[in-house]
């Protein structure tokens, strides 16, 4: 039996300095968790989630953001608990619309829902004359075969299953090609992890959702990360006297398996979306201003593969799009413009959008201060600098349907963020600087036989901690966090659709013969395209204004002639639900006063018969012609 007196004394501090990492973290998890219990999203009004969540969120977003800047700020801590915080940060702003929501966000998510469907239906693609515009999605199947495969291999009816999730697992999947990038061009494990926070924060544009893009981009950055680390080939881009170790694979030949890799990835790309290869290319182009990265292979690679694909396969969309595409060459100001060309209305969708415009333009901001604030990082990190650069050209190729602007500033995030982390951070240490050091520590310790001493840091008087560029930074960092909610989900006003709405339309589709016609105010409900290949669409809000201002004088007169032209057996539908209604509002088009007229009229006519109706909307169809 072992005697008490000869077990060692309980070293209850050290214990509790242990724990001490977690805290914040836990008390933040408990807050988010409080909060999603108690926050109610059936009735949302114009600021969508910002408004309907319960306080305890933004507490526990609060305390976060304070444990992490606590935590990457101290140099005794270990990577692991930054990692736990970031994850953390990712649970609280891309998981909690999937939780709180019991049907998908997002009209387009759902669209590509139908997409996958209509490939597990007939088992392979088909062309524009059986399709229509969507044919584009049958040029460019890579992601929706993967994820056909995908609803086989689990067994599951459809991707609504786990599309909720994709926000959440798409931004998990860029974090390890994101840490590859900035691991290339310093250990400052302050920089590194900042930049994560700043990235995640930033990236409010809303292209994680269950989307072609969303796979392209983290394809994309992974290139990147691939060119950056093991195509560094030339020396001279740190300097003479400096020493290439190990850790930086600088100075090596690259094997093939790394040609190999890039070109599955950038083959991946090219054959799942339009816009990416385009940005990838630009970006590989401006690597290639440097010495070190005059790496021609990633750029012909990318170029092959992207031309191969778009003179056979994507030829047909492209040949249609070709003079509009020519036309908008140059028109950078209407390229521009086309971002905004929808006007908000309402408090709450013109506070999303200003929170959107000044959280971008504040990390743009920032990283242009990190930049003259850390002059090493102008030389060291150059090529991030100029993959952060490289998309601007874009503006000046094409407005890409109205969304250039936003996809430019999402392509530019991974190096703005890096730059944008310098500015909040005191002198940063380049990856020579840490390896020099770390060769030193090295040394030092195996003359001493003993592991290197942790420095310790120096007690600041109360006048220096209460100086701005002490308490500056946080706030800068919180602010950020805070604002990418509205950013984000200021609108699920328009993108969150309640499961009345989507039994409406489902039971739409479900009675609806081949050849029918389904007429809507705008395509912003659920299910918008299912059985796209069998039942065609009409959105009257997309016509020019004289149509709609027909449409809203004489409602039922004028869309009984524009339903007329359906042959038997097809059918033609209106369908108005209150996702069409909140797009139409926010969007500056009809108010809910007119669209209440359309309905009504259609209800008093004879020329239509009500089909179904509940809380979430109305569905009539065309009595045929006597």
């Amino acid at each position: 039996m072992t005697d008490l007196a000869d077990l060692p004394p309980l070293r209850l501090g050290h214990h509790l300095a242990v724990a001490r990492p977690a805290l914040p973290l836990l008390a933040a998890l408990a807050l988010w968790t409080y909060a999603l219990r108690h926050t109610d999203v059936s009735d949302l009004d114009d600021f969508g989630l910002v408004s309907a969540v319960h306080p305890a969120f933004w507490a526990g977003l609060v305390t976060l953001t304070a444990g992490f800047w606590c935590i990457v700020r101290a140099p005794e801590r270990r990577q692991g608990w930054s990692l736990a915080y970031v994850i953390g940060l990712l649970l609280m702003e891309r998981a909690t619309q999937a939780l709180l929501y019991p049907t998908p966000l997002y009209s387009w998510a759902w669209k590509h829902d139908a997409v996958v469907d209509h490939l597990l239906t007939h088992g392979g693609f088909r062309t524009e004359a059986q399709l229509g515009d969507l044919a584009v999605y049958d040029q460019w199947p890579g992601f929706f075969a993967a994820q056909a495969a995908l609803v086989r291999l689990l067994g599951v009816d459809d991707t609504a299953v786990y599309m909720a999730w994709w926000p959440l697992v798409s931004s998990l999947l860029l974090l390890i090609p994101l840490l590859l990038i900035y691991r290339t061009f310093t250990t400052d494990r302050r920089m590194i992890w900042t930049a994560v926070w700043l990235f995640y924060v930033a990236n409010w544009v809303g292209q994680d959702y269950f989307s072609p893009q969303s796979v392209a981009f983290v394809l994309h950055v992974g290139v990147l990360a691939v060119v950056l680390r093991r195509y560094g080939g030339r020396r001279g881009g740190h300097g003479p006297g400096y020493r290439y170790g190990p850790e930086d694979g600088y100075g090596r030949q690259r094997p093939v398996v790394w040609t190999v890799l890039l070109t599955l990835l950038v083959t991946t790309i090219v054959v799942s979306h339009q816009l990416t290869p385009g940005m990838l290319v630009v970006s590989l182009l401006a690597l290639c201003l440097t010495r070190r990265y005059r790496d021609w292979v990633p750029v012909a690679a990318t170029v092959v593969v992207f031309l191969a694909w778009c003179l056979t396969a994507a030829l047909p969309f492209l040949s249609a799009a070709m003079p509009d595409m020519i036309r908008s060459v140059g028109d950078v100001g209407g390229n521009v413009e086309a971002g905004y060309g929808t006007t908000p209305t309402g408090t709450g969708a013109i506070a999303a959008s200003w929170a959107a415009r000044l959280l971008s333009g504040s990390v743009l901001l920032l990283a242009g201060l990190g930049v003259l604030r850390q002059p090493v990082l102008r030389y060291r990190a150059l090529p991030l600098l100029l993959v952060a650069a490289a998309p601007l050209p874009m503006f000046v190729a094409s407005s890409y349907g109205s969304e250039m602007i936003f996809r430019v500033l999402m392509f530019m995030l991974p190096g703005a963020a890096f730059f944008a982390a310098a500015a909040l951070l005191p002198t940063v240490r380049t990856l020579a600087a840490d390896l020099a050091d770390l060769a030193a520590q090295e040394a030092t310790a195996r003359r001493r036989r003993s592991r290197p001493v942790r420095p310790t840091r120096p007690t600041r008087p109360l006048t220096a901690r209460l100086r701005p560029g002490v308490w500056a930074p946080p706030l800068a960092l919180l602010a950020g966090t805070l604002a990418f909610v509205p950013a984000y989900s200021g609108k699920d006003r328009i993108s969150y659709f309640p499961p009345r709405e989507v039994a409406l339309v489902r039971h739409l589709f479900e009675q609806a013969p081949d050849g029918s016609l389904v007429v809507a105010a705008n395509r912003n409900y659920p299910l918008a395209y299912d059985a796209y290949w069998r039942v065609d669409h009409y959105w009257f809000l997309d016509d020019g204004r004289a149509h709609v201002d027909r449409i809203v004088r004489s409602p039922a007169a004028t869309l009984a002639r524009d339903m007329a032209g359906v042959a038997p057996p097809g059918r033609a539908y209106l369908l108005l639900t209150r996702g069409q209604v909140a797009d139409s509002e926010m969007n500056g088009q009809l108010d809910a006063a007119r669209l209440d007229r359309i309905r009504e009229s259609v209800a008093a006519s004879p020329r239509f018969h009500l089909v179904a109706e509940n809380d979430a909307g109305v569905l009539y169809v065309l009595a045929p012609a006597s």
